[in-house]
C-alpha cells in the first residue's frame, strides 16, 4: 500500500448565482474531478496548476479538513475525515498564506504549546527543536513575538512547528510565497536535507516552479480539478513538446548552420541558436556541427519549466 492513495476523487461546491431580479439559482461547481494518484513513502512530489485548479482543495481533503463528495482517500492507511485526530499526529501542514503560530506570543511559546497539543516527549521535543533552530537559523528569534517576525522568519517558524512531532508526511501549500531569494534557498536546502536524512514524504504545491526544479523528481500537473500529467520532471518536457537550444559560437560569421535533427532559429554574427526536441539527445547534433563547422564554443540551454507548463495547458 502506498503512503498516500487517491482514487476517483471528486469535490464539488454549491454556489448561488443570481437568476432574475430577486432569485438566486444554485449551481454545482466542481473543484476536483476524477482525480487519482499514489505517492510512496520518501517521495518529494510537486503538485502544480493554475489558480483555481484544485490544489488547495486536494490538500484539505488529504488532511481531513474537507470531506470528498465521492471517491476514496487513504493517507498512512487512514481515511482522513473519519480519523482526522489520529492522522494529525502523522502529518504536518504548512499553508504559506496562513500561520499555525500564535500571533502575539513569542515563538518559543508557540513551540511549547504544540509540544503539549501533540504530547511530544520532552527529550524528543528538545532534540527536534534544537536541530530545526540550527538548520533554519531561528535560535535568536525564540523570544520574539510572531507578529514582529518577517515573512521569511515566520515561514521558517511554521515549518519548524509542522515538524516538531516527527510527521511522516509534510504538505507544503505555497511555502515560499513572498520570500526573498536567500530565504527561499535556505528553505529549499532544509527540505532536501529533511527528506534525505529523515525520509519525510513531501507534497509541494507552488507557483514558483524553481521550487519544483530544485526539490522534486516527480510532478503532478492538475488543471480544472483533473490530473493532466503525472510523472518524472524529465518527462514533463517531452509531454509539453518543448525544445532545447544549442548555442554555437563559430570562429567566423557565416550562413545558418544546417544539420540533421536541429533547426537554426537565430543568427547573430558568429553566434547561432539551434533548437531541437527536448527529449532528443544532443550528442549527434553536437558531433554533426563540430564535424562540419569551425566551432569556437558551444553550450546547451534547457527549456524553462514555465514554458513547458504553458504549452501543456494550451494542448489540453
Amino acid at each position: 500500500m502506498s503512503l498516500i492513495e487517491v482514487h476517483d476523487l471528486e469535490r464539488t461546491f454549491v454556489v448561488r448565482r443570481r437568476s432574475g431580479r430577486f432569485r438566486r439559482k444554485p449551481l454545482v461547481v466542481p473543484a476536483v474531478h476524477d482525480l487519482s494518484f499514489a505517492i510512496e513513502a520518501g517521495e518529494m512530489v510537486g503538485y502544480i496548476g493554475p489558480n483555481g485548479a484544485g490544489k488547495s482543495t486536494t490538500i484539505k481533503m488529504l488532511t481531513g479538513i474537507l470531506v470528498p463528495t465521492s471517491g476514496e482517500i487513504r493517507v498512512a492507511g487512514l481515511e482522513p475525515t473519519a480519523r482526522r485526530t489520529e492522522l494529525a499526529r502523522r502529518i504536518g501542514v504548512v499553508f504559506g498564506q496562513r500561520t499555525t503560530l500564535w500571533w502575539d506570543l513569542p515563538l518559543r511559546d508557540s513551540f511549547e504549546l504544540l509540544q503539549k497539543i501533540y504530547r511530544i516527549p520532552a527529550d524528543r521535543f528538545r532534540r527536534n527543536l534544537d536541530e530545526f533552530l540550527e538548520l533554519l537559523d531561528l535560535g535568536r528569534l525564540l523570544d520574539t513575538p510572531v507578529r514582529q517576525l518577517s515573512l521569511g522568519q515566520r515561514m521558517r517558524g511554521d515549518i519548524t512547528a509542522a515538524l516538531l512531532h516527527d510527521p511522516e508526511i509534510l504538505y507544503l501549500d505555497e511555502p515560499t510565497i513572498g520570500l526573498d531569494v536567500i530565504s527561499k534557498g535556505r528553505l529549499r536546502e532544509f527540505l532536501r536535507r529533511l527528506n534525505a536524512e529523515r525520509g519525510t514524504t513531501l507534497l509541494l504545491t507552488t507557483h514558483d516552479l524553481q521550487d519544483i526544479e530544485a526539490l522534486c523528481r516527480r510532478v503532478i500537473v492538475i488543471d480544472h480539478g483533473t490530473a493532466i500529467f503525472d510523472g518524472p520532471l524529465s518527462d514533463l518536457h517531452r509531454q509539453g513538446g518543448s525544445t532545447r537550444t544549442l548555442v554555437v559560437d563559430l570562429v567566423d560569421a557565416g550562413p545558418a548552420i544546417a544539420v540533421h535533427g536541429a533547426v537554426a532559429r537565430k543568427v547573430e554574427g558568429p553566434r547561432q541558436w539551434l533548437s531541437f526536441p527536448a527529449h532528443a539527445s544532443a550528442a549527434p547534433i553536437v558531433a554533426a556541427v563540430a564535424a562540419a563547422y569551425d566551432v569556437a564554443d558551444l553550450s546547451i540551454q534547457e527549456p524553462a519549466i514555465e514554458d513547458v507548463i504553458r504549452d501543456l495547458y494550451s494542448s489540453t
